[in-house]
């Protein structure tokens, strides 16, 4: 198997990485998710966001960003057969230390609740739930 490496996140990686996206179990796609939200989101938080790449492929994702207070990772995701190599804890290093590097102190993420391998890889790494929180939503 191709050695994998990690790099930011640029716009002509959309394609590649919705279709990840698409492929992973428990990863939503949304209306945020669109290429102009996308791409608004990398110019907001340049250098944060990372992909993992075998032979020019993408095998890994990782959008990555702050508010100024909180740093936030959303749809950490990672091709079945890299699976267990490491690409998603590099994905996830990489996205704290570009955090830590813009000054954030805590970053915050969300598992959805049918997803029981990605809450493990969460808490394997270090991560805690919030108890007494609950998510919520609204649209604008």
């Amino acid at each position: 198997m191709a050695a994998v490496t990690t790099r930011e996140f640029v716009l002509d990686d959309y394609d590649g990485a919705i279709a990840l996206w698409n492929d992973v179990e428990g990863v939503e796609i949304c209306e945020g998710d669109s290429r102009e939200e996308i791409t608004a989101y990398l110019k907001r938080n340049p250098g944060l966001s990372r992909v993992a790449e075998a032979d020019g492929k993408i095998v890994g994702v990782a959008l990555c960003g702050h508010d100024g207070r909180r740093g936030w990772i959303y749809h950490l995701a990672v091709a079945s057969a890299y699976r267990r190599r490491k690409v998603g804890q590099r994905l996830l290093d990489d996205c704290a230390r570009g955090l830590r590097e813009a000054g954030l102190k805590r970053a915050i993420i969300l598992v959805a609740g049918d997803n029981p391998a990605g809450h493990q890889f969460w808490l394997r790494n270090g991560w805690e739930n919030i108890d007494g929180a609950i998510p919520m939503t609204r649209e604008l």
